[in-house]
């Protein structure tokens, strides 16, 4: 591996004008390919082998006049305080508003009127109309969004409460603001680690230009593959993270192999080699993880996975052709003021740092910095104990959205169950069994406790299948509607299995409680997947049995303290002002398993650049203490700054408006901070100076049948020794020498 990429890095320093001149055909490409296509903007989810989605597809097929794809809007209106809203004046005013909401598009079909369909309050207080719109959600304009506000304002002119939910309404503006501050911190952190604005600025323009090509081929395939909306913006957190991260450190082994006595050429290959190797098995990890979500077997998810997949390899790719050819482009300048200070000579100094202040504490008390660091995480972990999922709904929005003041109330006016309810189909060939079991399934529901009202049942043209709607009496997210619909399903099976009908639960709350249960059946069998293939590549690139085992519980510590953070503070609401929640409530369904994914990928990233620096001069010679303080010390100070980049770049999608995006941002810069900090460079060198030489040992019989991957580029020490300043050949080691020969 080494001796291919040192071959490519060579290639590319020397043929440096044609790689940008690639690059740049790539990029330009996929960008005219994007320009012509409308790009993800899928936002549904599917959920294939579960009852909910089998239901919706029932619907489409018997009903599918009411399965339009039209754009809809329910407008709550409510009356003045102490006031009926079917006084002669409010009900004058609610005439006037429905009229509005009538003209403020073309777009809009129909409007139904709340006194004619009777979706008034019991109290008299409250009513809702429908708006559904000839027009999908995505094709409406500013304008078609400019008129339903105006039209909910001018109600509120006539003293009603006018607020409103749906598709039809604009979506938030989402900021870049906090994206860009965290792009520039990434830029501070480079400069403060190069000294030279040309060497930080090099993995800023590969990170762009790989994001680049990344979403311009996500925008591109979008509409054909039909991705989620989230896939693009999860590339965009991971490219933008990886890209900087693959070209620091190869950046960084550049500077130190031009320090080392080589020339430009020369280092720029042997960094891609030894520095690129760890940047390609590093993105291997990262895209077993990413990949391996499609075991869940959720569209939106395997979608996502594999255009966050795509975006890393890409991100290798750029690493190991662009960054060298860029090498080559900026010269000398790369060193910046230090060039004339080789680095052997500034580390020859009896400085103290902190790094090496640190690494020599934990050396001397490997059994207590351990035990600390372990217990510390364990406890950030006790909160995922208590973890509760579901998907966010209009009860997560902000308190001054629209869409939050319509679902408080319809809740207080209707019950909390009216913003979740059930939908219970029945279907038969025989439309008499179909019949008789749908009258007696609507009053068995009607007698269970869990109930606030079950509505006649619906039966489509054909008399073969009804549709029942059920309000329960508890939320969408609370256990009761939870036992509700295993207690309805358990009905259903037991109808079932007297009368042959088939009858099923779906609408967003069931689909909701679906996707949790799938998720949790899910997760040990994709653990168990990612955790094992990246285990078999860990062996390979180490040689090691105990080095991988480290490595894999060392990352469940660091996910299992991510998710109890994330419960403390996006499901109890601790410290929520920080990160800008308004609202409290359950972890996305589709985050733990994400973040998993995701995490365990960036957790073997910092454990391959590490660990090989260490492995590096073990196998070079040194004992196994001395290695651990090699490689710390020349691979600690990048590591640091790789790991404050990731945090700084997730840490501005904190800001954005989607709660999935700004909960993902947050779990991944505190899964960051975790592993970087407290598990690879606290716990893996405490445990690697317990475990002394038996963490390098590989049983011999594995020893014979692992290909050599070269991944610490000994063959290119071989053919190319190291060079004193002067130019004159390092002599090897005796232990290199013997590795040599072997």
């Amino acid at each position: 591996m080494a001796t291919f990429l040192h071959r490519i890095g060579r290639f590319a320093f020397r043929r440096r004008w044609l790689v940008v001149l690639l690059w740049t055909v790539v990029l330009g490409a996929l960008g005219a390919g994007a320009a012509s296509t409308t790009g993800p903007t899928n936002s549904s989810i599917s959920l294939p082998g579960t009852e909910s989605q089998r239901a919706f597809d029932l619907l489409e097929e018997k009903f599918p006049a009411a399965n339009a794809e039209g754009a809809s809007a329910r407008v709550v209106i409510r009356a003045p305080e102490s006031q009926k809203i079917d006084s002669a004046d409010n009900k004058t005013a609610v005439e006037a508003t429905l009229k509005n909401l009538k003209d403020s598009s073309p777009r809009v079909g129909q409007v139904s009127d709340p006194f004619v369909a009777k979706t008034v309050s019991a109290d008299g207080t409250t009513a809702y109309a429908q708006v559904t719109y000839t027009a999908e959600g995505a094709d409406l304009t500013d304008a078609d969004h400019t008129g339903i506000d105006k039209a909910l304002e001018q109600g509120r002119d006539q003293g009603l409460t006018v607020e409103a939910s749906g598709n039809a309404l604009a979506p938030p503006s989402e900021s870049h603001s906090a994206e860009a501050i965290g792009f520039a911190l990434a830029a501070a952190i480079l400069v403060i680690t190069f000294g030279s604005l040309i060497a930080a600025g090099l993995p800023l323009l590969t990170a762009v230009v790989g994001v680049g090509v990344s979403i311009a081929a996500i925008t591109a395939v979008g509409a054909t593959f039909n991705l989620n909306s989230s896939a693009s913006a999860l590339a965009s957190m991971l490219g933008i993270a990886v890209g900087i991260d693959y070209a620091l450190f190869i950046v960084s082994r550049y500077r130190s192999e031009r320090a080392e006595g080589h020339d430009a050429k020369e280092a720029a290959a042997r960094a891609n080699g030894t520095a690129g190797s760890a940047v390609v098995f590093a993105g291997v990890t990262v895209v077993i993880a990413l990949a391996g979500l499609a075991v869940v077997n959720l569209p939106m998810l395997t979608a996502m996975g594999l255009a966050a997949a795509g975006a890393v390899v890409i991100a290798v790719l750029v690493a190991v052709t662009l960054v060298p050819a860029l090498l080559g482009l900026a010269g000398e300048r790369v060193m910046g003021k230090r060039k004339a200070a080789p680095e052997p000579s500034r580390a020859a100094k009896a400085e103290t740092t902190i790094g090496r202040r640190w690494i020599s504490y934990v050396l001397r008390k490997p059994v207590k910095v351990l035990v600390l660091a372990v217990v510390a995480l364990a406890a950030l972990a006790l909160p995922a104990t208590q973890l509760k999922l579901g998907l966010p709904d209009d009860g997560s929005k902000t308190a001054s959205s629209t869409q939050r003041k319509a679902y408080d109330i319809l809740s207080e006016s209707f019950g909390p169950g009216f913003n979740g309810p059930l939908t219970l189909t029945v279907d038969d060939r025989t439309p008499a069994v179909a019949d008789r079991t749908a009258t007696d399934m609507g009053t068995a529901i009607a007698d269970l406790p869990g109930v606030a009202s079950v509505s006649p049942a619906v039966f489509n043209e054909a008399g073969d299948t009804a549709i029942i709607n059920i309000i329960p009496r508890s939320g969408p997210s609370s256990d009761g509607t939870k036992d509700l619909v295993a207690d309805i399903r358990s009905l259903a099976t037991d109808t079932e299995s007297v009368t042959g009908a088939r009858s099923m639960v779906t609408g967003t709350t069931a689909l909701n409680i679906d996707i949790s249960d799938k998720f949790s059946a899910a997760i040990m069998p994709y653990l168990a997947l990612v955790v094992g293939l990246a285990f078999l590549v860990l062996i390979l690139v180490f040689r090691s049995i105990m080095v991988p085992v480290k490595a894999a519980l060392g990352f469940l510590l660091s996910v299992l303290a991510s998710l109890g953070s994330l419960v403390a503070v996006f499901q109890w609401g601790w410290c929520r002002d920080l990160v800008g929640l308004e609202q409290p409530g359950p972890i996305m369904s589709l985050m733990p398993i994400l973040l998993v994914g995701i995490v365990f990928g960036l957790a073997m990233d910092y454990q391959v650049f590490l660990v090989t620096r260490m492995r590096e001069a073990f196998v070079q010679g040194a004992d196994a203490r001395t290695a651990i303080e090699t490689g710390f010390k020349h691979s600690a100070k990048v590591v640091t700054a790789a790991a404050l980049i990731m945090i700084s770049v997730f840490a501005g999608f904190v800001g954005s408006h989607e709660p999935m995006i700004k909960s993902l941002g947050f779990g991944l810069a505190i899964a960051v901070v975790l592993d970087a900090f407290v598990v690879r460079m606290t716990i893996v060198p405490a445990a690697l100076a317990l475990l002394g030489k038996r963490a390098w040992a590989l049983p011999a019989w594995i020893d014979r049948i692992l290909p050599d991957v070269d991944i610490e580029g000994e063959r290119l020490t071989r053919h190319t020794p190291p060079v004193d300043p002067d130019g004159t050949p390092r002599e090897l080691s005796h232990a290199g020498r013997l590795h040599e020969r072997h």
